[in-house]
């Protein structure tokens, strides 16, 4: 069609509210078959694209748009269809080759002693014949050591400051209010 694809269908213009549907569910989207989502895909980034270029006239106009919770639905959608295709990717990585990962990687200690996710390369290289692999030094010196306990420390005195606070809202909700009941 041309530019007026960026704009919303003419009986639409001035109206305070546009009726819509609501957002694909993910149960729905997995019905469907692979070249279905493809192009429900490009359907949904079109639509997002004119209610993106009518969410800019209105606020070059200074009026509000209207039905904003359109767009909402629209990235929900999108969401939930790139879930849907994520979820039939990896089983098909399952099913192919055992791993559930598109990149293979492993949980290893840094420099500074925090456990990290490090994700391998693509070639492989033999750790003693990698020389980046080396400087990356995946090992905790001794001198690191009373840091992680430190750190360790401040991490279980925020959550227990955090879980007292929520206990004294908790006692104070209760005297202004003795006929609710106590939440866990």
């Amino acid at each position: 069609m041309g530019l007026e694809e960026f704009f919303d269908l003419p009986e639409n213009w001035g109206e305070s509210t546009v009726k819509s549907g609501a957002p694909w569910t993910v149960t729905l989207l997995r019905s469907k078959s692979n070249e279905e989502l493809h192009k429900l895909w490009y359907l949904l980034l079109k639509e997002k694209n004119m209610l993106l270029t009518i969410e800019q006239e209105a606020k070059r106009q200074r009026v509000s748009m209207p039905s904003p919770e359109r767009l909402k639905k629209i990235e929900r959608s999108m969401q939930r269809l790139d879930k849907v295709v994520e979820e039939r990717e990896t089983a098909l990585r399952l099913l192919q080759t055992g791993q559930e990962y598109a990149r293979p990687a492993d949980w290893r200690r840094n420099l500074f002693g925090k456990v990290v996710w490090h994700r391998f390369r693509e070639y492989a290289i033999p750790w003693y014949m990698n020389a980046t692999y080396k400087r990356r030094r995946f090992y905790t010196p001794s001198f690191v050591k009373p840091h992680i306990r430190l750190r360790m420390e401040k991490n279980l005195r925020t959550r227990a400051r955090q879980a007292d606070l929520v206990k004294k809202q908790l006692a104070k909700l209760k005297e202004k209010f003795p006929q609710m009941k106590a939440s866990t």
